[in-house]
């Protein structure tokens, strides 16, 4: 078994919303990520994808994205983007896959899972406060998004190692500490790993370690569509 993560993987099969348009590096980018990750992933490896998953507006219109991961090889547990607008209670997403014959498919939202002795935790995240435009609207989505993560780390219980997983960046390019740093440094999280910074935006992705904690950036044309490994 091994544990692996891809973010962003944006799939437009229940509607009609290619990512092509978005540069060259997403030309083909459905057959070329199922084509990794069947040559990388096996039936009992798990992987971690945070956020982005579907470009679909309603969970109804997402099965066909949900059909095409369901036929791939693992486990997949899925956490919350900002552009998942299918996105509804855990409750209703869980009766979904369910309902749906998904049994490989489960939710990072206010829980938290084990790998081994590994746990996975996370939450969305929110714009940065060294944002510009950050306002104090933005910044009750973050604390409460921060909140949120501690949540998730509280309900793992005892573990050798704490992973976490979010969609925004958890940092900015400065590395100033803030509300979600403080929670990993608190809870000494060793491994942070995010998406939703595409093509320019790579250039502001914070990686490597940065107050005892390793970050590292997996949006999907990152790791031009094929899943990083975490562990064995």
């Amino acid at each position: 078994m091994a544990l692996y993560t891809i973010a962003d993987l944006h799939l437009p099969l229940g509607i009609d919303k290619p990512m092509d348009i978005f540069g060259a590096a997403w030309s083909g980018y459905v057959e070329r990520l199922a084509d990794n990750w069947q040559s990388k992933i096996k039936t009992g490896d798990t992987v971690v994808m945070p956020g982005d998953f579907s470009w679909a507006t309603y969970l109804e219109q997402s099965y066909r994205d949900f059909e095409f991961l369901h036929k791939l090889n693992g486990r997949k547990i899925l956490l919350k983007g900002n552009h998942d607008y299918w996105w509804t209670t855990l409750n209703k997403l869980r009766t979904f896959i369910a309902d749906n014959g998904f049994s490989d498919i489960d939710f990072l939202h206010n829980n938290s899972y084990k790998y081994e002795n590994t746990a996975i935790c996370g939450t969305r995240g929110w714009l940065n406060p060294s944002w510009e435009s950050f306002s104090d609207e933005d910044e009750k989505i973050f604390s409460r998004e921060a909140q949120r993560l501690e949540l998730s780390i509280k309900t793992a219980g005892e573990c050798d190692e704490i992973t976490v997983f979010t969609h925004y960046p958890p940092l900015s390019v400065q590395r100033e500490p803030n509300a979600f740093t403080d929670v990993m440094k608190k809870y000494g999280v060793k491994k942070c790993f995010y998406g939703h910074l595409h093509g320019p935006a790579h250039k502001s992705a914070v990686e490597g370690i940065v107050d005892g904690t390793e970050y590292k950036l997996v949006s999907a044309d990152y790791l031009r569509f094929e899943p990083m490994l975490i562990r064995e």
